[in-house]
């Protein structure tokens, strides 16, 4: 493929690198053209060298570039919109949550939340991340900061209770009609 694409700029290469002529046609126009036609004055125009930029080599981002002992990357990294003193009220268990991040994230760094201590949900670096059919009851909810699949950070766990609907309640039941 690299050939291919080698061979084809050096195609087009060649027109730009073929001898200019310059003449005046019957109407008094200048035409600029690489073939003089016959019988014609014409004048060759030497043009400059052409520009040149040389290609960049992509910038991959590294790692880890602090010192293990200077302390996290990230002064400030939690959970936010996480009720703590009441219930969250999910009926289908989908909910979304924010995260507070200072410095903003860093390239090549991704943010995973970890519920329940697992692993939850693909890396994103989006700042707002959604948990899916969450269980009713209690859990615990965290946010990790993530560098070519390594954990760089942690924030602290933060617990909560989801409130879902139960389907099996007798207030949820339909009432039985009542007999004619």
């Amino acid at each position: 493929m690299r050939l291919l694409t080698a061979c084809l700029l050096c195609t087009l290469a060649l027109p730009a690198m073929a001898q200019i002529y310059k003449y005046t046609d019957a109407n008094g126009n200048t035409v600029f053209t690489n073939q003089p036609p016959e019988g014609q004055n014409t004048e060759a125009v030497n043009l400059p060298p052409t520009n040149t930029v040389e290609a960049q080599q992509p910038v991959t981002p590294e790692p880890s570039t602090q010192p293990q002992d200077s302390g996290p990357p990230y002064q400030v990294l939690a959970l936010s919109d996480i009720p703590t003193d009441e219930a969250l009220r999910a009926n289908n268990g989908t909910f979304s949550v924010g995260v507070q991040i200072e410095p903003r994230l860093m390239p090549g760094h991704t943010l995973r939340l970890l519920l329940d201590g697992q692993p939850y949900g693909q890396p994103s670096n989006v700042p707002r991340l959604q948990v899916i059919n969450a269980d009713r009851g209690e859990h615990s909810l965290a946010v990790e900061v993530l560098g070519g699949g390594q954990q760089i950070q942690q924030s602290a766990p933060v617990t909560f209770t989801v409130q879902r609907v139960n389907t099996s309640s007798p207030a949820l039941r339909p009432k039985p009609k009542p007999a004619p």
